[in-house]
């Protein structure tokens, strides 16, 4: 989920907390709950720091290590061990186990978003991605708003967040049960599917589709049960020549390969060099393809000359960052 949304949840968690018999007796031990919700359910994504070093090492390591199960563990005793120093009167047993619900719940929830994580580390470093809730989902932020209104208005904060806890289960049983639908679709649809990829986006009835077939990408969106094809490509493996041997390993590169199921790849000669893009297809916006990597090699040596990965929206933003790259690496 987005950073606002799991603000919210720390806070709501924080007045489910009052139900806790411990917590509402205690104003130490209630206070230093609430921190712990709020920092715990922000905590797995201190990893976001990383994109100030660079978008390959962001894409191959955020929501993997951090939100593992070592990580889950972890968080709740450094946060105890800043946090208890100053409420030494807190009952130790509930500040760890709603500070530990609170990690855990960041993690869980950000498994139903399509980016999805690598919350079975050190078992398996594959990515967990139920893909049934877009990464900021307005109902569910929304629902924790008008919480927070009605504690801040007096109402009482257990019972008014349990309410909407079962209200926002629903929801998700609702969106599962959607994203079943279109599946079955595209099934029938495109009966020689091997890859369905149903991806949300903001609007509760509108999906994004694509779907990997022995020779073909199809790339389309879905609204309720109706399955449009926007886009159509061939299924080209990756060649073995001495420009793919180059290409993969460049960090950029090898950063979009680890993070992308469904992508697929061109070779443009330009003058004095190749540029080789590649093009994941889950993010049809509008037309455009915007998350990409993309590596420029002179023609002559295959010398290394810039590369870039990440979100782009304009062709001219794509190429402004290539020469920034240029400039950085000459």
């Amino acid at each position: 989920m987005d950073t606002g949304t799991h603000v919210v949840m720390g806070f709501a968690l924080g007045g489910l907390a009052t139900l806790d018999p411990v917590v509402a007796t205690s104003t130490a031990t209630a206070t230093s709950v609430l921190i712990g919700t709020v920092v715990g359910s922000q905590a797995p994504d201190i990893d976001t720091v990383l994109k100030l070093r660079n978008n390959a090492v962001y894409i191959r390591h955020h929501r993997g290590i951090t939100h593992s199960i070592p990580a889950v563990l972890l968080w709740p005793l450094a946060i105890i061990a800043v946090v208890y120093p100053f409420f030494p009167e807190a009952n130790l047993l509930h500040l760890w186990l709603w500070t530990f619900l609170a990690v855990f719940l960041h993690v869980f929830v950000d498994i139903f978003n399509s980016y999805g994580t690598q919350a079975l580390r050190p078992f398996s470093h594959q990515w967990v991605a139920l893909g049934i809730i877009n990464t900021f989902d307005p109902y569910i932020f929304l629902a924790h708003v008008v919480g927070l209104v009605l504690w801040a208005f007096g109402y009482e904060p257990g019972i008014t967040f349990i309410v909407i806890y079962l209200v926002l289960i629903g929801y998700y049983g609702a969106r599962f049960m959607l994203q079943a639908a279109v599946r079955k679709v595209v099934r029938k649809r495109i009966p020689t599917a091997k890859n369905i990829i149903i991806a949300p986006t903001l609007r509760f009835f509108q999906w994004r589709v694509a779907v990997e077939t022995e020779d073909k990408f199809y790339v389309g969106r879905a609204y309720r049960r109706s399955v449009t094809i926007l886009d159509e490509f061939e299924k080209v493996p990756l060649p073995d020549s001495p420009i793919m041997d180059k290409v993969q390993k460049d960090k950029n590169v090898s950063a979009f390969l680890s993070f992308s199921p469904v992508y697929r790849w061109e070779i443009e000669e330009q003058e004095g060099q190749y540029e080789v893009r590649f093009i994941d297809l889950r993010y049809r916006s509008e037309g455009h393809y915007p998350f990409v990597a993309i590596v420029h090699l002179t023609k002559d040596e295959l010398k290394h000359l810039n590369s870039y990965t990440g979100w782009i929206f304009s062709e001219e933003k794509l190429q402004n960052k290539m020469l920034i790259g240029r400039k950085e690496h000459g």
